[in-house]
């Protein structure tokens, strides 16, 4: 069965490494046959308007600022995986090359991925092209070779800059991510399964695209064809300026399935000026847990519509706690910039400098309300564990419950709470399972079974129930009326 997976298609990899990209599987690609075009007149209801475009011009322009990056990594000495009837297998025979026969991998395995000239002998490329890489070669268009050496990474982003030894090199222009539109066509250059210079193109499917545990980047979804060899190109508009890195695709197989995403621009460059001033990439926070607003949810805190990042949790001295933020706030604004989903508050928040004083707007109480928080510098995330235990009474809600004791709110860093020892009914249906610990009901702390009983008897109609699971604080809307 396959599984649908997330994929940076990162290299392709020659015959003797073959596995370094472990767990990446690639496809060989069918020699393509030209479409017929139809020879029969439109409906005279129907004008033609406009013809396809013609890439050729942008290709010419641009494709001399694309460079293929070879890499050299260390792999571990254990056989490779290697199965003949799958995509490594049907690949390999498409090219000719021996079957490896399950033989041990060398000390080292060669791979390819992409990349695009930004000035000054400088090169942006993904994270994971590079990473681990022991040896670098750089490629143009024009067939010269250099050595190449990583400035940075920023694995957060999956950006990397690369720089060479080399003077006046043709480098790319750049355009502004935020004036593409869905529908607009766009093209990449790259080097698929080590084919340099091969372009594909098509249109942007959606923008500000938010992945599973990718939350700082608004990745632009296309569906130009992407293939392992194609990380770290560009992606171009119509007027020939980078938009965006071309990172990952949605994938069965590890192969393109007509769903690829491309870091925007802008984002990269400036993890790029950080890299090249800093050596690292220094981004704000703010110290909250959020989610998304879904319809029962905006129902619940009397939203129009759901929009904004809800506040699940508000850690500890933090710079939410001390500028007034509270658990079942929505925010509705940051810097002036709108928040229609959760996912554009991490971008927004990571973007701004630690130390500058930011404006944002909440809904609260059924209302909006100011506040001004000052912007910490991002640190790891404090990860606590849900315990369990013993048992108490259901009712209206339809869970048994009982309070935490004082070491297990000391090990989840809490103020209290009580912990689900069973959910069924109206809790089971909307997600509630033993090991929760309830926090608060509508915005209003719950520390005991009366106060939890009292909560939902006033309740009618969904009530939100804030939660905390594995560390992480959700509200769940749980249909009580």
């Amino acid at each position: 069965m396959n599984v649908i997976r997330f994929t940076k298609p990162l290299l392709i990899a020659a015959a003797v490494a073959g596995a370094f990209a472990a767990g990446q599987h690639v496809n060989g690609v069918p020699n393509a046959t030209a479409a017929s075009v139809p020879t029969a007149a439109a409906p005279t209801s129907v004008r033609q308007t406009s013809s396809l475009p013609d890439f050729s011009a942008l290709v010419e322009a641009n494709a001399p600022t694309v460079v293929q990056i070879s890499v050299t990594k260390r792999v571990s000495n254990t056989p490779a995986q290697f199965d003949e009837d799958g995509p490594m297998g049907d690949m390999l025979r498409r090219f000719g090359v021996p079957r490896p026969d399950g033989a041990p991998q060398g000390r080292e395995g060669q791979g390819v991925g992409s990349g695009f000239i930004v000035g000054d002998g400088l090169i942006l490329t993904n994270a994971h092209v590079v990473d681990g890489a022991s040896e670098l070669t750089v490629r143009l268009a024009d067939k010269r070779e250099f050595k190449g050496k990583v400035v940075g990474t920023d694995r957060l982003t999956d950006v990397a800059v690369v720089r060479v030894d080399a003077k006046n090199l043709p480098s790319v222009r750049v355009g502004n991510p935020a004036q593409l539109k869905v529908g607009e066509w766009v093209a990449a250059i790259g080097s698929p399964f080590g084919l340099d210079n091969s372009v594909t193109a098509g249109i942007v499917s959606a923008k500000s695209r938010a992945l599973p545990q990718e939350t700082l980047v608004p990745f632009i979804q296309t569906d130009v064809a992407v293939n392992p060899g194609n990380s770290g190109g560009p992606l171009f508009n119509m007027a020939g300026e980078v938009v965006g890195i071309n990172s990952q695709i949605f994938s069965t197989s590890g192969g393109y399935m007509g769903l690829s995403f491309a870091i925007p621009i802008d984002l990269a460059l400036k993890v790029k000026d950080d890299l090249v001033a800093h050596g690292k990439v220094t981004r704000g926070r703010i110290g909250v847990g959020i989610q998304s607003v879904n319809a029962p949810l905006a129902e619940t805190f009397g939203l129009e519509k759901p929009r904004g990042a809800l506040v699940s949790k508000v850690e500890r001295d933090s710079p939410a706690s001390k500028a007034g933020l509270k658990e079942g706030d929505v925010v509705v604004e940051f810097d002036g910039k709108p928040i229609a989903d959760a996912s554009d508050l991490p971008t927004a928040v990571a973007g701004s400098r630690p130390g500058t004083k930011v404006a944002l707007k909440v809904w609260r109480d059924r209302a909006e309300k100011s506040l001004e928080i000052t912007v910490g510098d991002l640190s790891s995330e404090r990860v606590a564990q849900a315990p369990s235990d013993e048992a108490a009474p259901k009712g209206k809600l339809g869970v048994a419950v009982r309070p935490l004791t004082g070491d297990e709110a000391r090990t989840l860093q809490s103020d209290g709470g009580l912990l689900v020892q069973q959910a069924t009914g109206p809790a089971a249906k909307a997600g509630l399972r033993t090991g929760d610990v309830i926090v608060a009901v509508d915005g209003r702390p719950t520390r005991t079974v009366e106060e939890l009983r009292a909560r939902i008897s006033e309740a009618k109609g969904n009530v939100a129930v804030l939660i905390e699971r594995q560390g992480q604080r959700v509200f769940v809307p749980v249909q009580v009326g």
